[in-house]
């Protein structure tokens, strides 16, 4: 096992500053952002030009990751694949295969996206789009030896009404995209706001968690007791991603029992990469003030992982 983090929490660095830095903390591994562009929301980055990525620059980015002993894990491209808009979900279905195509160049074995929701529309008939426009994304990767994963994030605020917005957050809905031939990210933090066990859910799928990123959750039952499990119902507006009752932590910061997953995870064989997704809004803000997110999070996991 490998412990990187996702490049996403760094927009503002290029990736030769991130791999210096992150090979100066002891870092083994990057998930690399791949959004075209930064500042469509927060947590996106664009830290390796996929739309127009070729044998130099793959060259280039292989000799940087040597130069610093590092994996790169996974290229992240997380959206919504089933976005209710036709002409910006054929962009995110394009840059989508353009990451593939990256990854297929450097020999990094996995592309991480979302399923995600047409919000418009009930979960049946999503599920069933999604059945139409997998298999084709499933195929073209796996014609150039990469799998793609989704991360089980909940995405309440792509829901105008904080329900969930990326139909894989469940072991449920986890059961169904395995036949469509996708992989899992798997994220503890989501699972645990949601009220089930990560630590539970490691053994039965193991075989297709072929990622893993690390992210904490703070748990506020106090506050859940006025807005219950969904969060604010009566203006979302000022924030469409505060739940009201939970925020997201680096790990060691909230509640997910850290040394249990991974004694699971390595009792189970996962020989991955946990790769820290840092979306903790005390330790954010500056580059300064996300670097020591990052060192929090190292010190609560590096000790776990041999």
């Amino acid at each position: 096992m490998k412990l990187g983090f996702l490049t996403a929490c760094l927009p503002q660095w290029d990736l030769p500053t991130i791999a210096s830095w992150a090979a100066d903390h002891d870092y083994q591994a990057l998930e690399v952002a791949v959004w075209p562009g930064s500042g469509g929301r927060d947590f996106e980055a664009a830290h390796l030009p996929v739309a127009t990525f070729g044998e130099r620059e793959a060259d280039a980015t292989r000799d940087l990751f040597q130069q610093h002993g590092l994996e790169l894990s996974a290229l992240a491209y997380y959206e919504n694949n089933l976005h209710p808009d036709p002409a910006r979900r054929e962009e995110i279905r394009s840059h989508l295969k353009h990451a593939i195509d990256t990854a297929q160049l450097l020999g990094v074995p996995h592309v991480g996206t979302f399923v995600g929701r047409d919000w418009t529309r009930p979960i049946a008939d999503n599920l069933a789009e999604a059945e139409r426009i997998f298999p084709e994304l499933v195929e073209y990767a796996g014609e150039r030896d990469v799998r793609i994963i989704i991360e089980n994030c909940v995405m309440e605020g792509w829901h105008p009404d904080g329900y969930p917005g990326n139909l894989a957050y469940s072991p449920e809905l986890w059961e169904w995209m395995f036949d469509l031939g996708l992989y899992l990210n798997w994220d503890p933090s989501h699972l645990t706001w949601i009220g089930i066990d990560p630590v539970e859910t490691i053994a039965p799928y193991i075989d297709r968690i072929v990622h893993a990123q690390a992210k904490d959750v703070q748990l506020r039952p106090a506050d859940r007791q006025r807005y219950g499990h969904f969060g604010p119902a009566i203006d979302r507006s000022a924030n469409p991603w505060d739940m009201g009752w939970w925020r997201y932590r680096v790990p060691g910061l909230g509640q997910v029992d850290w040394s249990g997953i991974i004694d699971r995870l390595y009792e189970h064989g996962y020989t991955g990469t946990l790769s820290v997704e840092h979306e903790d809004p005390v330790w954010g803000g500056s580059p300064e003030k996300v670097t020591q997110g990052l060192e929090i999070a190292h010190r609560t996991l590096r000790p776990l992982i041999f």
